[in-house]
């Protein structure tokens, strides 16, 4: 026993002094002097570096280790995990010597890829044919590579992973077609493709930077190129390229509109550069910029600054006209500051810029067509103790008929909130006194109405007119006999200005000769009315059994007497004579051609008159639930006049006639206006202007128009079909959804609109020869498939006999991408404009194809 723990106690002690040894390094050569007991400094043990840095776990139903050669082979649902990364693969080998893991897809008789190598690295997935990792380097090669990035994918031809932020890329095409990235179908819609694409990954976002890109389209390429192309996948804003329509233009030639650039800048703003180039040699530059703080503000500035050539160099008919177009708008958000507001809407556009546009935009939105351009910038002032609110503003009005401009700047009105004269005593207003309202307020305006060129020159200052106008307006009304109200009114115009008018015949150059006098000086005038007014019913009620049921009419008839003095009268001063070229004493306003208008002229003693009708009609149906339908003939039917008992000549006016109603459910409408001139007009003396006799009851017609609408749609002529219950197969053609027949074919919602729209005008007043103007409109869409849509509008003019201006559109859903076709076939500007959209989120800035930015951020692709 002792020798036994004697045996056990030596061998231990062995292995203790063996293992020491084995630790211990052959002590370096000391020198000479050294002390023999000094400690090494390099007494740490160094242990060889493993090729793994972690445990390379795999399995298969077939493994196979082929030891000289240090090779491991993997076969059928073979897996590899290392690190955080796992491959799955029909086949898969391990090169120990090489640190190298080849993996492949499984193959068909041919050895054509069926089922791709899926390898999954921190929480992405990748598909890929061959892969090929390196443990040591880190690095990866990938042949037909599938990467998914966002909403897109990628697949390359090759796929080298220099480490986890960069790839490179051979021959791959990109594309964001959501059917072929959920593996619905087979073929992408579009994609677009680069021989060398850098894709780049970062803790926040990733990006692909790539050289010359090309677009295809089921397949077929296209001539959309682009230089270079950087693809930021991020929920933040970021530069791109923005993608232009092409098309032709009958006077400018063949074009592409809208390329350009997209830059981010800072937080609140963007800027959009963009560009129109013709073939013809004009061309157009569009620089835009967005702004937006929330509940603030927000607003856009644009600017179309171009030059237009036409014609061919040399020959008579070349043109080249610079133009220009300034825009801005602004709006406050009601939340910044209830009491101080600012908003702008300023749309400057040269009157060379209206005759010659070079943006197409303006041709398709029929804005070429517009007479009348106005702009106008408004600052309001509002208090919290004070019954008033201050309103400046600053406005441009352009007609281009005329070639004339309207300036006012600055204006500014002050005014008096509504307050009630006298206090009520009861709690509940009644009479005359206790319901008089005051309203009052101050207008100051300058005003100048100038030639273009003229703009802020002298010719302009010294045209420019100051007035400023103050108004008392005061009224009351109360109940008479319970059934009419009595209104009384009494209005008070004050107003100065800074120019006059003197007016004199000269008879050496035999015309009249307006002066403008440069002084201060202003008028007053005031003037008092009172009316009555009631509402009548009248029902007429048919038998049992009729169709008709019964016919209401409401009827608001209202008579007025209105007095204001003769302010032409010498004793006011407003008015002076003149000697004309007869020799005629002639009167004539000082305050003529004034800002502030003239006082009027004549005695006013006029009695006035309004009826007003309203009738409608019961009628059976069985469509409503009820069984009574209503029927409007007339929403309303007015009839207005007045007499003058005060005029020397005259005394009737003219009497005036408007309607307005609507038929077939609310679905036909009308709208009618009448005038009739009581006195009889004479043209015995030959000319093309008749002179207003004394003889009254011709009733001539002076004017008369009539617009109709009506939409159209195909819900309105039948029930929309439930193709589910009608047809039991459905399916699906690319991205088109369709129910079949049992003769299979398709049937599907064919939905359309159409409305149509007529307008009739005839014109006459003293004229001889009435004017007339005549013209029907059709606008309207049709659905020729689920993702076909065509839409247009045309005018016919039925007087000259001509189609006016007349647009047609179509348009196609490619599931990821959508093509717009607009084409504008007649009239002054033909022109044809092709364009191509990608839908997807993540290209929204990157490439763009409609104006969107931050400042719109729910607007559709």
């Amino acid at each position: 026993m002792a020798k036994t723990v004697l045996k056990n106690i030596l061998q231990i002690l062995i292995i203790l002094i063996f293992n020491n040894f084995l630790a211990q390094k052959t002590p370096e050569k000391l020198p000479k002097n050294a002390v023999n007991d000094t400690i090494s400094k390099k007494d740490t043990i160094v242990v060889k570096k493993e090729a793994l840095d972690d445990i390379l776990r795999t399995k298969a139903d077939d493994q196979r280790r082929d030891i000289p050669k240090k090779m491991t082979f993997l076969n059928k649902n073979a897996q590899v995990k290392y690190q955080d990364m796992q491959i799955d693969a029909d086949y898969i080998s391990i090169d120990d010597n090489k640190n190298l893991i080849y993996a492949r897809g499984k193959q068909d008789s041919l050895g054509k890829i069926i089922e791709p190598v899926i390898t999954t690295q921190a929480g992405k997935k990748y598909e890929t044919n061959e892969f090929s990792y390196n443990t040591k380097t880190k690095q990866a090669i990938a042949f037909n590579a599938r990467t998914e990035e966002s909403e897109g994918v990628i697949i390359a031809q090759k796929t080298k992973k220099y480490n986890d932020s960069v790839f490179a890329m051979r021959k791959a095409d990109y594309t964001t077609d959501d059917y072929f990235i959920k593996k619905k179908d087979t073929a992408a819609d579009y994609f677009m493709r680069a021989y060398n694409i850098k894709l780049i990954k970062t803790k926040n976002k990733s990006q692909i930077v790539t050289g010359p890109i090309q677009m295809f389209i089921e397949q077929v390429p296209t001539p959309l190129y682009l230089p270079f192309a950087i693809l930021p996948f991020s929920d933040k804003r970021a530069a791109g390229i923005l993608i232009p329509s092409f098309g032709e233009r009958e006077d400018v030639g063949f074009f592409l509109n809208g390329i350009g650039y997209y830059q981010p800048i800072g937080e609140h703003f963007d800027l959009k550069v963009l560009a129109d180039i013709y073939t013809k040699g004009s061309w157009n530059l569009r620089p835009q910029v967005n702004y937006q703080k929330k509940y603030r503000y927000s607003g856009n500035f644009t600017a179309d600054i171009g030059t237009m050539v036409r014609g061919i160099k040399g020959l008579d008919d070349y043109t080249k006209n610079s133009t220009y177009r300034i825009n801005w708008t602004h709006s406050q958000d009601s939340k910044a500051n209830p009491f101080l507001t600012f908003s702008a809407s300023v749309d400057i556009v040269s009157t060379k810029f209206y005759n010659n546009p070079l943006n197409n935009n303006y041709i398709f939105n029929q804005n070429v067509l517009n007479t009348q351009q106005n702009s106008t910038v408004t600052l309001t002032k509002r208090f919290l103790k004070l019954p008033m609110t201050i309103t400046g503003t600053a406005s441009y009005s352009q007609n281009f008929a005329t070639g004339l401009a309207d300036l006012r700047l600055p204006q500014m009105n002050v005014a008096i909130n509504q307050f009630y004269l006298f206090k009520s005593r009861t709690g509940i207003r009644q009479g005359l006194l206790e319901n008089i309202t005051v309203n009052t307020g101050f207008n100051l305006t300058n005003f100048v109405n100038t030639q273009e060129n003229e703009l802020f020159k002298k010719e302009m200052w010294d045209k420019m007119q100051t007035g400023l106008k103050n108004n008392i307006a005061l009224a009351t009304n109360t109940t008479v006999a319970k059934y009419f109200t009595f209104s009384l009114s009494a209005n008070i115009d004050n107003a100065l200005t800074t120019k006059t008018l003197n007016r004199f015949y000269d008879p050496i150059k035999n015309v009249t000769v307006d002066e403008i006098n440069k002084n201060f000086t202003g008028y007053s005038t005031f003037s008092t009315s009172a009316s009555l007014q009631t509402t009548l019913f009248g029902m007429m009620k048919f038998k049992k059994g009729s169709a008709i049921e019964a016919v209401r009419h409401m009827m608001t008839p209202s008579i007025g007497f209105t007095y204001a003095p003769d302010f032409s009268s010498p004793n006011f001063g407003y008015y002076k004579n003149y000697y004309n070229a007869t020799g005629a004493l002639t009167p004539y306003s000082i305050f003529e051609k004034g800002i502030i208008g003239s006082p009027s002229s004549g005695m006013v003693g006029a009695l006035g008159f309004n009826i007003g009708n309203n009738i409608e009609m019961k009628v059976k149906s069985k469509s409503d639930s009820t069984g009574v339908k209503k029927i409007k003939i007339f929403e309303s039917l007015s009839l207005a006049g007045s007499y003058n008992f005060a005029a020397k000549d005259h005394p009737w006016s003219i009497f005036t006639v408007n309607g307005q109603s609507s038929f077939f459910n609310n679905k036909l409408t009308v709208n009618t206006s009448l005038s009739l001139e009581p006195y009889k007009i004479d043209f015995s003396s030959g000319q093309d202007t008749g002179i207003r006799t004394e003889q009254f009851g011709h009733f001539s017609v002076q004017g008369f128009n009539v617009q109709l609408s009506y939409p159209l749609s195909s819900e309105i002529f039948g029930e929309k079909t439930d193709y589910a219950k009608k047809y039991s197969s459905k399916g699906e053609v690319r991205n088109e959804n369709y129910y079949f027949d049992d003769d299979h074919y398709a049937h599907f919602d064919q939905a359309w609109t159409l409305n149509i729209s007529a307008n009739y005008q005839y014109t006459k007043g003293l004229s001889r020869l009435a004017n007339k103007l005549a013209s029907i409109g059709l606008d309207g869409s049709i659905k020729l498939t689920p993702y076909w849509n065509v839409n247009g509008s045309t005018h016919y003019d039925m007087v000259t006999k001509q189609l006016a201006y007349t647009r047609i559109g179509f348009s196609r859903d490619q599931r990821s991408f959508t093509i717009n076709f607009n084409w504008v076939p007649f009239g002054q500007y033909k022109v044809y404009d092709f364009f191509i959209g990608i839908k997807a989120n993540i290209l929204s800035d990157a490439l763009k194809y409609k104006d969107r930015s931050f400042t719109q951020p729910n607007a559709p692709f």
